[in-house]
């Protein structure tokens, strides 16, 4: 293995916007995506509740 060349990956919209967007960019989508999560999490939550609660 030491010595061997990496094979290129073609490269994706997801890690142009890593390798390129600001800091505040990231951080913007970061955000959105951990407020999207916690409000699955809690509908989940919520509806989990409602099947032990009948």
């Amino acid at each position: 293995m030491i010595g061997t060349k990496r094979e290129k990956v073609k490269s994706t919209p997801f890690s142009d916007f890593i390798r390129h967007a600001s800091s505040s960019e990231k951080r913007k989508l970061f955000d959105k995506v951990v407020r999207e999560t916690i409000k699955e999490q809690q509908e989940m939550i919520a509806k989990a509740d409602q099947r032990v609660c009948r």
